[in-house]
């Protein structure tokens, strides 16, 4: 009788894998056993049927080698230096790698505003589906060296959850330096056991993440888990494992217990309104009653003005908004039909008065139920 895990597994042939950088860097820089034990597992994936897509840390960490530079870099011009001085090196040991096993690498720099822009993301979508065609694998991470914050990522397990969504993976495979999320900090505890299965997110899964980070990662174990959180959103199950342990991913896909498996949810969201609720910045607030929060929560209804009480901040028709309900937890977010000053003068009203209030009425709904991403589940509380 298969196990839970395996069952999970059976039908995973579009990987999406995403190494941190304290897998990847040693005391003398990039650690190039490593990276040539995971490409000859991921090579022999490949050549077994399954398509593998890469995202990867490192080119800050290659960079501060080469440079001799020690400890944490503090100023973004300085990050981004760094990452322009890694980056190259990066890929060349990569791209080796994958030739000694006769398969070609294909590098993809991204930020932020590749993905919200909806026509750039649905190019990177083709880009890659093309590549996985051709057997190429897309290595990819973030643009740090023209990165802000506005159009930036966060750190690589955000971007990896969005790259995730983007090709459809069926199994997101997030290497790290530790075996997998324990229930405390194993670095404080020494009692603390690892979770072998994380079959729903609650508030407890996510408060015992930290967000610690190393002098060469910027996620920490709390960017782990909210990356997993979003990718099982859409039905994709996500394992954290120890990426320097020896045939790591031969054995998760063997279906052996290595890390911590985060199952996906039962009602998962398409990859538009995964878009919707994961890639895209809220402009703005609309404070939504208890009706109108049970009919986006149990109902799967549009948000009409009549629903709602308040709103916060200024945006134009077609910008992403949040609605959150009295006590200010974000229920859902979508892509608003009128403008933030439009609603101000029709909350509360019926669709039946639009009209008689603006002067026309290009639509019933504030959100339309196809562009409303509903982020809490309806019988829980916060998530």
């Amino acid at each position: 009788m298969k196990s839970i895990r395996q069952e999970t597994l059976a039908n995973a042939k579009k990987i999406l894998i995403k190494v941190g950088s304290a897998v990847l860097t040693g005391a003398e820089g990039l650690d190039l056993k490593i990276i040539d034990a995971l490409v000859a597992e991921m090579s022999e994936l490949i050549k077994n049927g399954y398509a593998i897509v890469l995202v990867t840390s490192g080119a800050i960490a290659s960079g501060k080698h080469r440079l001799n530079i020690t400890g944490r870099l503090k100023s973004i011009p300085e990050k981004q230096a760094a990452a322009a001085v890694g980056q190259g090196r990066l890929m060349r040991v990569y791209s080796k790698s994958f030739e000694k096993n006769g398969l070609y690498v294909a590098q993809l720099l991204l930020t932020l505003s590749d993905l919200t822009d909806r026509q750039r993301f649905l190019n990177v979508r083709n880009t890659l589906s093309t590549l996985m065609e051709w057997q190429v694998t897309p290595i990819i991470n973030e643009n740090d060296s023209v990165a802000v914050d506005e159009i930036k990522f966060g750190d690589n397990d955000n971007l990896a959850a969005m790259i995730a969504n983007i090709v459809e993976a069926d199994l997101f495979i997030n290497l790290t330096s530790t075996a997998g999320l324990y229930d405390s900090n194993p670095a404080e505890f020494k009692k603390a056991k690892l979770i072998p299965l994380v079959s729903e997110f609650t508030e407890e899964i996510e408060s015992i993440a930290t967000a610690e980070t190393s002098s060469v990662g910027t996620g920490g174990m709390k960017s782990k888990v909210l990356a997993a959180k979003k990718v099982t959103a859409i039905g994709i199950p996500c394992i954290i494992a120890p990426g320097k342990k020896k045939n790591v991913l031969t054995d998760i896909i063997a279906g052996k217990e290595i890390g911590t498996l985060f199952l996906p949810v039962a009602e998962r969201l398409n990859s538009k309104k995964y878009w919707i609720a994961f890639t895209l910045h809220s402009r703005g607030k609309l404070v939504v009653d208890d009706g109108a929060c049970k009919a986006l929560l149990e109902k799967g209804r549009s948000l009409l003005p009549s629903g709602i009480i308040n709103v916060e901040g200024d945006f134009a028709v077609g910008d992403p908004v949040s609605c959150i309900d009295r006590e200010g937890t974000t229920v859902a977010k979508g892509l608003v039909n009128y403008s933030s000053a439009e609603i101000r003068k029709i909350m509360g009203l019926k669709t039946a008065r639009i009209a008689q209030v603006l002067g026309h009425k290009d639509y019933d709904e504030v959100i339309h139920r196809d562009n409303l991403a509903v982020t809490r589940s309806a019988p829980r509380g916060k998530s």
